[in-house]
């Protein structure tokens, strides 16, 4: 069961990232125009310092697969995959359509339907 997660919805449109640590979800809107991971990876940083999480094995990541951009697709599943070496973290991903809303609520269903991917991430681009 996922409890803690750190979801990544980076398209190319309505880019936000989310946070899910001790029943608590944050969320943030990004610029939409990621085009490099440093960025991605410097807001993903100050996101959860703003927060006081850390990420470890216990954090899920979660994310887009688009269809979106084929830039902002790459950087997020990159950055995805590097926290999921670093940590341990298991990862999953999930398609834009199934998630209209970067809501908690909506996350909660995905992952209670089975709805997210485990094992293999295959993007779809624009």
């Amino acid at each position: 069961m996922i409890n803690n997660f750190l979801i990544i919805s980076c398209t190319g449109n309505n880019n936000s990232i989310g946070l899910k640590s001790n029943n608590k979800f944050f969320t943030e809107k990004l610029q939409n125009n990621i085009k490099s991971n440093n960025l991605l990876v410097n807001n993903i940083i100050g996101f959860i310092k703003k927060h006081k999480v850390k990420l470890s094995s216990k954090y899920s990541i979660i994310v887009n697969m688009g269809p979106g951009s084929y830039s902002s697709i790459r950087i997020s599943l990159s950055v995805a995959k590097g926290i999921q070496i670093v940590h341990g973290s298991n990862l999953y991903g999930y398609k834009n359509n199934q998630l209209p809303e970067l809501k908690l609520e909506n996350i909660e269903i995905l992952i209670k339907n089975k709805q997210l991917k485990n094992k293999m991430i295959n993007p779809i681009y624009q």
